[in-house]
């Protein structure tokens, strides 16, 4: 986190897959106490699947981790946390995704693949996040990754199921950063773009009793 993004991960955060719900560190800029000053980045923890509001409950995360780009203005699920500019970035050593094996026109079964830099080098991912209180009063962060069409694309067209869209995170470049955290709303989109960086894949089949969330509803079921 220090030589790749210049923050410091939250100390109780721990290296491991993270799937729709779970905790893991977001970037954001950092506001509070920046009066005068040069804004600077700082990495929190939250939960992966944003809730927009109280009334969404936590499960509600399992179908809001991934925001559509061409929706997530329109959206309610989004649109508050996109219209406050609270952009963020989700660091990540990989992201993983089903390749399907089948006869023609039949998908077959799936396997989980790993997708990364060369290197091993992390991305970072462009999200939105936002502060939820629960019932208790417990306030946390939760955020979601924003995702572009990949049809054509030279790796993601390998993965999903056949004869669905291809999508794919919005990868930043690292000198983007900043720029991305603090942009007006209206200059964001310029990031809405697909990463043609040298990608490295692998099959990475999950360990035997783990399961994944259940892929979310189409985009326009969301609330």
């Amino acid at each position: 986190m220090l030589t790749f993004f210049g923050v410091e991960i939250p100390a109780n955060l721990h290296e491991r897959d993270v799937f729709p719900l779970g905790e893991a560190p977001f970037i954001r800029l950092q506001v509070e106490g920046q009066e005068g000053g040069r804004p600077a980045m700082v990495a929190e923890q939250g939960a992966f699947g944003l809730r927009p509001g109280p009334w969404a409950e936590v499960k509600y995360g399992r179908r809001t981790y991934n925001a559509r780009s061409e929706t997530v203005h329109a959206l309610t699920s989004f649109k508050r946390a996109w219209a406050n500019g609270q952009r963020c970035i989700v660091p990540a050593e990989a992201i993983y995704e089903p390749r399907y094996f089948g006869a023609a026109g039949k998908p077959g079964k799936s396997e989980r693949w790993r997708i990364a830099q060369e290197g091993d080098v992390p991305m970072g991912i462009a999200g939105i996040y936002s502060r939820w209180r629960g019932d208790d009063g417990r306030e946390v962060f939760t955020f979601a990754m924003l995702t572009v069409n990949a049809d054509g694309h030279p790796v993601m067209q390998l993965f999903h199921e056949p004869g669905e869209e291809k999508r794919m995170v919005v990868v930043l470049a690292p000198e983007d950063y900043m720029r991305w955290l603090t942009c007006t709303v209206d200059e964001a989109p310029q990031f809405f773009k697909l990463w043609m960086g040298p990608l490295k894949i692998e099959a990475a089949p999950l360990a035997r009793g783990v399961k994944t969330a259940p892929p979310p509803p189409p985009q326009d079921e969301l609330f």
